[in-house]
């Protein structure tokens, strides 16, 4: 029998502001040791009353509004009621019966995928387990930053649609300015079942918790997937519905305990917060800040003259958006930048295991610049902005000491490549006897033994003119 993957995602984005949801301790990103970013009211002091942050409510609606959600103007908050050592006050913030967005979709592919609601809600605190000495210890900055839940309907049906949505997603979170989406400000519980081809029926369901990598997700969808068709195929185990984590080590998952219903969480008002009334005129300032979306970044790069295929990889990362822009905007030509950009920048990250470009457009733009100009070869260009990547070198004191100038004496490129055929006897013989090729091992000896300095172009014909 042929099975069906019925996928849901809800996936927390913590918002960017200065201050926390309900007091005005810093957000996460401002504490520098744990418990240092605390006060009365987010550490669950009683006596102490919430007041709203209203920046974070424009956010949420920001977030609606690129999800074609329908934006609910009168809202309200509510308390959800567990325990656990991370919760201060033993119940969570959060919106239950009024969220502040309903009913969106997104298109991904060929597919539309619903929103069911996006609502806004405090973010709990930190354990640190300590295996060493048997302990847990608890660090509160993170509790009460500002977290908005994207709650998709069950409308995935494989792993690629969820990863193609979650990379859509970031993006436009972050060129709205929502969220940076970075180091765990965007995390995502994934809700599995699979059901027989054809079913209307809906299957016995996994959660699996606090996802933040995309390729973990993945991996964590594909297992989940096989363990589900084994239970049911094989009776391998008895299916429940329960919360699951992934072990990025064992690289399956575990169960952690029971699925709750929202008959455990005991949602009720919270009668500290007065419901937030979002009018017309609001709610109009909010539509008129929303900033270009990223299809309209991609369009704008196509209209530059940039391949479809590039520009939509552009317009994929807010970072690589901001350093190509500024990078262009310091005179660069954008088929060149949107080149440098996407070979050699994300080569050097792939290969240093980093996913965000963090270089400094003028140092890029002035790598460009001299590769453009003929000052240093493409392939010294590459060596420079490895050390930019790696040591944040000066560009030109770089060249300087490297002696990477293209425009070197031809006296000697000459004498290079009047060694290098001394030296090569065999493949010069295998050239004048017809082999065409042999020429190209020798281009690269002189290449090597130039390394990287002087014209290619200029190299190649001397190379020719000396054969010949």
């Amino acid at each position: 029998m042929k099975y069906e993957l019925v996928i849901g995602l809800e996936t927390h984005v913590e918002l960017s502001t200065d201050s926390k949801l309900f007091c005005s301790c810093g957000g996460h990103s401002a504490a520098d040791t744990p418990n240092d970013c605390v006060c009365p009211a987010c550490s669950g002091m009683p006596g102490m009353l919430p007041v709203t942050n209203k920046h974070a409510i424009e956010l949420a609606v920001k977030a609606g509004l690129m999800l074609n959600c329908k934006i609910n103007q009168y809202t309200t908050f509510d308390k959800k009621s567990y325990y656990y050592p991370d919760l201060p006050a033993a119940y969570q913030i959060t919106q239950w019966f009024n969220p502040v967005c309903v009913e969106g979709k997104v298109q991904v592919g060929e597919r539309e995928i619903g929103i069911k609601q996006i609502h806004v809600e405090e973010d709990a605190g930190k354990l640190v387990h300590d295996d060493a000495t048997n302990t847990s210890l608890v660090d509160y900055n993170r509790t009460s930053v500002p977290l908005i839940e994207i709650v998709s309907k069950p409308d995935f049906r494989s792993s690629d649609e969820v990863i193609s949505y979650l990379k859509k997603l970031k993006a436009s979170l972050q060129f709205a300015g929502i969220s940076e989406c970075e180091e765990g400000a965007m995390r995502c519980d994934v809700n599995i079942s699979v059901r027989p081809e054809g079913s209307d029926q809906l299957g016995v369901r996994s959660e699996i918790k606090n996802m933040s990598s995309f390729a973990e997700i993945k991996d964590a969808i594909e297992f989940e997937k096989v363990r589900h068709v084994d239970a049911i195929e094989r009776r391998t185990e008895m299916l429940v519905q329960e919360t699951r984590r992934w072990d990025e080590v064992k690289r399956r998952t575990f169960p952690m305990r029971n699925k709750e219903t929202a008959a455990d969480y005991r949602y009720f008002p919270d009668p500290n917060l007065m419901p937030i009334i979002i009018d017309d005129k609001w709610l109009a300032e909010i539509k008129a800040s929303m900033p270009v979306s990223a299809e309209e970044k991609g369009q704008k790069y196509v209209d530059m003259g940039i391949a479809s295929k590039e520009a939509a990889v552009l317009a994929s990362d807010a970072k690589l958006c901001a350093v190509f822009d500024e990078v262009v905007a310091m005179g660069r030509e954008p088929k060149s930048v949107a080149s440098w950009i996407l070979t050699e920048c994300m080569s050097r990250m792939r290969y240093l295991g980093i996913e965000t470009l963090n270089i400094a457009p003028a140092k890029l733009s002035r790598i460009i610049e001299l590769v453009d100009a003929g000052e240093i070869t493409r392939a010294a260009g590459k060596k420079v902005l490895a050390a930019v990547f790696e040591s944040d070198v000066d560009v030109d004191k770089y060249c300087d000491e490297q002696g990477l100038n293209a425009k070197v004496d031809t006296s000697v490129i000459e004498a290079t490549v009047d060694r290098v055929i001394a030296e090569n006897p065999q493949a010069v013989a295998d050239y004048k006897g017809g082999k065409v090729k042999a020429a190209g091992a020798l281009f690269g000896s002189c290449m090597r033994e130039l390394k990287g300095i002087g014209d290619p172009a200029v190299i190649k014909a001397l190379l020719e003119q000396k054969l010949n």
